[in-house]
């Protein structure tokens, strides 16, 4: 998979549906945490379609929270930052938990489409296969070059 080059920075004015307040959000949370911002968009809409009030249940009993569905497999850590699940139902805060949680995964992995799918797994298969999601969404959106 190729790096995580990416984006003009003239593709910010083609921001998705979002609000101009969420779209503070994405831009605030993604500089803060060093993270693209069009990377952070195009994972919410695979996670949530940006659905902030999304809540899911996985099969393993797991839940996913909020506009960019944070798993509770992460709360006992957020927990000591004083995040609840509660928490994870206010859109901004998603996004900036979202945005840590990334960057998390490229310093893990480097600044690469791995880093992108390790946002929802680190088993390869699973996790290339939502880095391809991802690409697919950004080629949608004409951010990517590519087949549309």
């Amino acid at each position: 998979m190729r790096p995580v080059w990416l984006f003009l920075i003239a593709a910010l004015a083609m921001l998705c549906t979002a609000s101009p307040a969420r779209a503070d959000c994405f831009d605030d949370a993604a500089a803060y945490h060093r993270v693209n911002p069009l990377v952070l968009r195009a994972i919410a809409w695979q996670e949530s379609h940006d659905h902030g009030d999304a809540v899911h249940s996985n099969a393993d009993g797991s839940i996913d929270y909020g506009l960019m569905q944070i798993n509770s497999i992460h709360l006992p850590v957020l927990a000591n930052y004083g995040i609840t699940s509660r928490t994870l139902m206010d859109p901004c805060k998603n996004l900036y938990i979202a945005a840590w949680h990334l960057r998390h995964q490229i310093n893990r992995f480097g600044n690469t489409w791995q880093a992108v799918g390790a946002y929802h797994s680190t088993t390869p298969a699973l996790r290339d296969q939502y880095a391809r999601q991802i690409i697919a969404i950004l080629r949608r959106w004409m951010l990517l070059p590519g087949q549309h």
